[in-house]
């Protein structure tokens, strides 16, 4: 099913690079294997969204809700998740190298696999989330609530 908004067509596989949905309603948006290179989601609402395998390089995700949202291979490179709210979202083997996840709440997020190299994570809400086989080479945490948090299952 093809939904809109703000005049976008909101689609598997859909073309929103530079897109501007900033406040957008997206809940339960169906965005898999997207381009939203560039786009402006500040603020939106992606709870429970389906992003899997969708290109978020550069993307403005500042202050969005992405609470329960699948972000499994997603590209999030230098992607801006100031003060998202990701908490319990799938990130499986998602690139978030020099992504800014800085006061981010990732409370019980699936990271296991990610790439966070460079990835700015101050003061992140890292509290029981499963990081297991995540390189975080230069990952910056300081700050950040790692209590519970799985580095390694073994």
């Amino acid at each position: 099913m093809t939904t809109t908004c703000n005049g976008y067509e909101l689609k598997p596989g859909a073309d929103l690079r530079g897109a501007d949905l900033e406040g957008a309603d997206l809940r339960g948006a169906d965005l898999r294997g997207a381009f939203l290179k560039g786009a402006d989601l500040r603020g939106a609402d992606l709870e429970g969204a389906f992003l899997g395998g969708a290109d978020l390089r550069g993307a403005d995700l500042r202050n969005a809700d992405l609470r329960g949202a699948n972000l499994g291979v997603a590209n999030l490179r230098v992607a801006n998740l100031r003060d998202a709210d990701l908490e319990g979202a799938f990130l499986k083997f998602a690139d978030l190298r020099v992504a800014n996840l800085r006061d981010a709440d990732l409370e019980g997020a699936f990271l296991e696999g990610d790439f966070l190299g460079g990835a700015h994570l101050r003061n992140a809400d890292l509290r029981n989330a499963d990081l297991e086989g995540a390189f975080l080479k230069g990952a910056d945490l300081r700050g950040a609530n790692v209590e519970g948090t799985i580095l390694d299952k073994d």
